[in-house]
């Protein structure tokens, strides 16, 4: 099987460091953008040399960003080539449409890698809903996060020097605002949800608190309190909405999740017969998220067909009501919902909705809030 590779970064190089050693893949060509770049003769920069070359079986799209990988699938699919993705912001954001004209093409569109890096979490996803419906997942779907909150747990550290550290080792991007504000995770949480739910949140109405204000004494609190920081990603099926957010939680000690640490991932189901399972992992890096790339091409070589939910947009609703950690410089502007003082700047609040505290702090840009687990 020949394949064309849209972009040679991280995960891209690991694909065709995999691929080179497999007996029957064969990366015939590699698009890159720069001409320093160009250190492989199977290299070009114009990708009409991959979507326009007949004997090109699979396209895999390891660019990142929405366009122009968008419009390079798109033209691969209507040329009736199949398509491995590890672009969850594009995909998140354009899936719709490619299923569409994959269905309409008779080609596949393969993404596991977009979820999890190296966990099988879309597979097991699959082999799951020929049994049960899912009712929920939770989980730790972003390695860099995970890695800073549990270096900051483990050794009472502050966040910004362990931000350059997740950098200095490749774990966080040199701008990591994905990473630290939540987005990476709201990605993985709305395509989660199609394909746990079959259904298309809009991903802006996923409220989405990342960690980029965490201080040193917050992960202190919950210490005392016997828990630990986490930032979680939640997909829950409700009649007719879903529940979906993306935030800190501090977790008790004894949840699975409190014990997932450094640049590990671990995201849980819930269904009727399997109860709770829990699926662990490299969730991102080269090799782990190369390795979910390449077997989804295996899936595409040994002819295993692609089902495309008839997805439909859903209203989201954090109608639950929960007590939550909040740290803020405008603390007193929220009188009326806080309930135990922490510090000067710090509360928990009282039992309230997500969907509620979001219209009372949507205003405070540097606020610091995390769901307290009962």
């Amino acid at each position: 099987m020949k394949i064309g590779l849209l972009g040679h970064g991280v995960v891209g190089k690991g694909v065709s460091r995999i691929c080179d050693v497999s007996k029957t893949l064969q990366v015939k060509r590699i698009l890159v953008k720069d001409d320093w770049e160009l250190t492989d003769p199977r290299c070009t920069q114009n990708v009409q040399d991959i979507l326009g070359d007949p004997e090109i079986d699979v396209v895999v799209e390891c660019m990142g960003g929405i366009e122009p990988a968008r419009t390079f699938l798109m033209k691969a699919i209507q040329n009736h080539k199949h398509v491995v993705t590890s672009n969850k912001k594009m995909l998140a954001n354009c899936c719709e449409d490619l299923f569409a004209e994959a269905e309409k093409n008779n080609v596949s569109i393969h993404y596991e890698a977009t979820c999890g890096g190296g966990i099988p979490w879309m597979a097991s996803l699959e082999r799951i809903l020929r049994i049960d419906p899912v009712d929920s997942f939770r989980g730790i779907f972003n390695g860099t996060t995970n890695y800073i909150l549990s270096r900051m747990d483990l050794e009472s550290l502050e966040f910004e020097p362990l931000l350059k550290e997740a950098q200095q080792l490749g774990y966080a991007e040199q701008n990591p605002s994905d990473d630290i504000d939540g987005m990476d995770v709201k990605y993985k949480v709305a395509l989660s949800c199609m394909k746990a739910f079959g259904v298309i949140p809009v991903l802006d109405e996923i409220p989405t608190y990342g960690i980029r204000y965490i201080q040193k004494k917050d992960l202190d609190y919950a210490k005392s309190k016997g828990m630990t920081c986490k930032l979680i990603g939640t997909g829950i099926k409700k009649e007719g909405s879903i529940e979906a957010s993306v935030l800190p939680v501090f977790l008790k000690k004894e949840d699975v999740l409190a014990n997932t640490s450094m640049n590990f991932n671990a995201i849980e189901s819930d269904s009727a017969t399997l109860g709770k399972a829990v699926f662990t992992g490299q969730g991102a890096g080269s090799l782990p998220t190369a390795h979910a790339v390449v077997q989804d091409i295996y899936d595409i070589e040994n002819k295993e067909a692609m089902e495309y939910p008839s997805l439909q947009e859903v209203t989201v609703i954090n109608s639950a009501e929960k007590i939550f950690y909040l740290r803020s410089k405008q603390i007193t502007d929220y009188a009326d919902i806080l309930d135990q003082q922490i510090d000067a700047e710090t509360y928990l609040t009282k039992k309230i909705s997500l969907d509620d505290l979001q219209k009372k702090i949507q205003e405070d840009k540097e606020i610091f809030i995390a769901e307290v687990q009962e």
